[in-house]
């Protein structure tokens, strides 16, 4: 299945916001026909499309598949964030669901996209099904790695400075494989990252994990025993955003999760270790049966 960027692009309302998102394939039998919703991480340049667009073509083959641009990213407008940025964003979400006519769904979500989707999971937790979260912020705790953690301070210096140097720094710390750090790819997010009102609204995301009044709910550890669905953690052993590391509470902490591990890979399983990735998820997806009592 070949899918182009313009192919699959739609937009619509959210309560007072449009949010971009992109739409492929249609329900089958695999995760009781529930629509999968994929959440991207919150770099400079990211969106839907820059995370999960190679992806998109095996997962349309399974289920109706949105690769949602979270507020202020992509093509989503930016406002100022409200409270912390996972119940902003979440919120948001659902409210999309809704103009969409779409009940339940999978979530799926890389780093900032896996806090979204875990306060998701929290706060409406008869909208989602299953739940996969690769190397999720918020859930994420690291035990030995200082924070900090080495992709973050990158991130926090290209906001310092937004500079095609520093953002080339900051994306090889996303992979191992350093050959998928290509001019293209830099000259693509810095472009993104600089687009109108995209500074600003990456200061407004990452002030709402600063400031002591709206940094607290961004904590999502301190809730991960209240999360009863069943949750894949995915973790590349080499990630230096969210080291390995901060998976072991939400481990031990969440009743129904299991953890995989992909080896020689970083903070972008999706794209480094695409077949791979993949093939586990969708095989944890379709052990879903709806109507179940499954939680």
């Amino acid at each position: 299945m070949s899918l182009s960027k313009e192919s699959v692009q739609h937009s619509a309302k959210a309560g007072d916001l449009t949010l971009n998102y992109y739409e492929a394939g249609s329900p089958t039998d695999v995760g009781g026909g529930l629509p999968l919703v994929m959440l991207h991480g919150g770099g400079p340049g990211a969106s839907a499309w820059s995370n999960f667009g190679s992806a998109l073509p095996h997962f349309a083959s399974s289920f109706r598949t949105l690769l949602v641009d979270q507020p202020g990213f992509g093509g989503s407008d930016k406002p100022p964030v409200v409270g912390n940025y996972y119940r902003h964003s979440a919120d948001y979400v659902v409210q999309l669901l809704d103009e969409l006519g779409i009940d339940r769904i999978h979530l799926l979500g890389n780093s900032l996209g896996g806090g979204t989707a875990m306060r998701l999971a929290l706060s409406y937790p008869d909208r989602v099904g299953r739940l996969i979260l690769m190397g999720p912020g918020g859930l994420s705790l690291n035990l030995f790695h200082a924070d900090p953690t080495e992709g973050v301070q990158r991130l926090m210096d290209f906001g310092a400075d937004p500079t095609p140097e520093r953002l080339r720094a900051f994306i090889s710390c996303m992979v191992v494989n350093q050959k998928l750090v290509t001019d293209e790819l830099v000259a693509e997010r810095f472009a993104d990252a600089t687009a109108p009102g995209a500074q600003d609204a990456m200061r407004s995301m990452g002030m709402s994990f600063w400031n002591p009044e709206t940094a607290e709910d961004g904590m999502l550890w301190r809730e991960a025993h209240r999360l009863r669905k069943h949750t894949l953690l995915t973790w590349g052993r080499e990630d230096r955003v969210n080291p390995l590391d901060g998976a072991m509470v939400a481990l031990k902490l969440i009743p129904k999760a299991s953890l995989h591990v992909f080896p020689n890979c970083g903070h972008w399983a999706q794209i480094e270790a695409a077949e791979e990735f993949a093939e586990i998820s969708t095989a944890f997806l379709a052990r879903h049966v709806e109507r179940s009592k499954e939680g």
